[in-house]
């Protein structure tokens, strides 16, 4: 009569071996890391799972190594741009103008930096607001923070054209990137199939 190890390895055993070093490959991860993950699940030691996987289950899957490497690749493929891409600078937060009030018709003092294209729109709200500035009126705290208050009013209702081609851009970005994805996707989930029907070939052979 055949005596069988207390220490043999079962069928479902090597199994799980398999599955949980395939996994492990996949994610890119290392076969000691998965060997330790069998030895917790089967109370046995790093070292014997080692051991059965390189003396006895890896030859029975060859094909699935190389599937799982090659998944590998894909998903370090996917990642890759999004670890290098550059956070895309934001539009920096525009400063507000100090008006300086002169004499009896107030004159804006340009900062160094604004086109000329934003000095005519400033101009064209100092003629819009002249209701304001009345020269037979006196100029009065008061009528200061009125005007200001409406200024910051319609520059924060006007539209910013660096932030809105900011947001054209990583929109368009971002459309090509889940193309992308959604590729990958449909390609890593053939792959994942066509390692389903190798493990369980390789089971049934072992059966």
């Amino acid at each position: 009569m055949t005596t069988i190890r207390q220490d043999a390895w079962s069928t479902d055993e090597d199994l799980i071996l398999a599955e949980v070093v395939l996994r492990h490959i996949r994610e890119g991860s290392t076969q000691l890391a998965a060997f330790e993950e069998v030895g917790q699940k089967l109370s046995r030691t790093s070292a014997a799972c080692g051991f059965r996987w390189n003396s006895t289950i890896r030859k029975k899957y060859e094909s699935a190594i190389h599937l799982a490497k090659k998944q590998r690749t894909k998903i370090k493929a996917i990642k890759a741009p999004a670890s290098e891409e550059q956070e895309v600078e934001r539009p920096q937060e525009k400063k507000k103008n100090v008006r300086v009030f002169k004499s009896k018709k107030e004159e804006v003092e340009p900062d160094a930096n604004v086109s000329v294209e934003k000095e005519e729109i400033i101009e064209a709200e100092l003629e819009q607001d002249e209701n304001i500035w009345n020269e037979n009126e006196p100029l009065t705290m008061e009528r200061v923070i009125d005007f200001l208050s409406e200024y910051e009013h319609s520059m924060k209702l006007r539209p910013q054209p660096d932030e809105y081609e900011h947001l054209k851009i990583e929109n368009q970005r971002l459309r090509e990137r889940l193309a992308k994805v959604e590729e990958e996707k449909s390609i890593m989930k053939e792959d994942y199939r066509s390692l389903l029907s190798i493990m369980d070939r390789a089971r049934k052979l072992t059966l």
